[in-house]
């Protein structure tokens, strides 16, 4: 665009905010827990995966005017949404490693088109902050624990998407001022993640149905499991940190590594049930060791994990049997 664009003044309190895929998983949990902190909140999300009825319940409800129903590809839609806002927290996304494989091109548009709009449309109305959710996926194979200072080589065409984001959430605070924080989530669980193909969602809805637990691999593989309300508390800690982390990305995770052989045996216990294990072969794409060192972000933002997976998995069974 050549619009003329207005950098942010000087930070006062964010008020109002705006989050991409508020409608979903991470941002259904987001919303509520900003709704809780004082904040309004606006919410862009397309519905294809999200369900808006996340924000009509008992204890918040999202006025039928802060929703818009639209796609971050689309530019008159995303620079709607951004009207009158103080920051953005860009969550909307394609996040399947394995659907991105069958189509680059769709992840690609998606991800990488959507996040130039809304950095555009937020240079261009003046919002003063810019959150964008990204993922360990960037980082590809490394020797854990990984950090920010790792060189990232990523395995999936959904790693590369989220790294050319970071890439341009990096571009246009060095080039336009935008402030802009990179957050590289680890695997996220917790309430509203049903929808998900991420290994607890699955192993929760095959648990609860008594199907067998379905291991792609050997099981010696690990991952970092942060339970959402974490990731809720790292970005509000963005949202109210001074200025000068601006530009900067975060690993935010639990910071303990979990195989998915233990990860099983763990829901088994929570459940009480014997369900069987089948091991199917490795999918492509897919990282064989990943957990964070979580050093900057306690160190710069004052995050501190609060959810143990063992909590957080029998909190969230007990969500899946209530629903029952």
């Amino acid at each position: 665009m050549t619009a003329n664009r207005r950098l942010p003044t000087a930070d006062c309190r964010l008020s109002t905010i705006l989050v991409t895929g508020g409608c979903g998983f991470i941002g259904t949990n987001l919303v509520r827990y900003l709704f809780s902190k004082g904040y309004k909140i606006r919410v862009l999300d397309n519905l294809s995966t999200g369900k808006k009825e996340n924000l009509l319940t008992a204890d918040y409800q999202l006025p039928t005017a802060d929703l818009i129903v639209g796609d971050i590809r689309d530019r008159d839609v995303v620079e709607k949404a951004v009207e009158d806002i103080d920051a953005a927290i860009h969550l909307a996304a394609h996040t399947s490693v394995v659907e991105s494989l069958d189509n680059p091109e769709e992840d690609w548009n998606i991800n990488v088109t959507g996040t130039l709009n809304l950095l555009e449309a937020c240079c261009l109305k003046g919002v003063k902050k810019f959150i964008f959710a990204s993922s360990n996926a960037v980082l590809g194979e490394q020797p854990p624990p990984v950090d920010e200072m790792k060189i990232p080589k990523p395995l999936s065409p959904y790693g590369a998407s989220k790294l050319a984001c970071e890439a341009l959430c990096s571009a246009y605070y060095h080039s336009f001022g935008l402030n802009t924080i990179s957050l590289r989530f680890a695997n996220c669980y917790g309430p509203y993640s049903e929808h998900k193909a991420s290994v607890i969602a699955r192993f929760m809805d095959w648990a609860r149905q008594g199907k067998p637990l379905i291991i792609y691999g050997d099981g010696k593989q690990t991952r970092d499991f942060i339970h959402v309300d974490d990731v809720c508390q790292a970005i509000h800690l963005c949202l109210t940190a001074a200025d000068s982390i601006a530009g900067k990305i975060f690993q935010i995770a639990s910071g303990v590594e979990t195989n998915i052989d233990e990860l099983a045996k763990m829901i088994k216990e929570i459940i009480e049930r014997n369900v069987p294990t089948i091991y199917e072969p490795k999918r492509k794409g897919e990282i064989e060791r990943n957990y964070s060192d979580i050093t900057k972000a306690r160190r710069v933002l004052g995050f501190k994990p609060k959810v143990t997976l063992k909590q957080g998995l029998h909190d969230l069974w007990e969500r899946y049997t209530v629903q029952d």
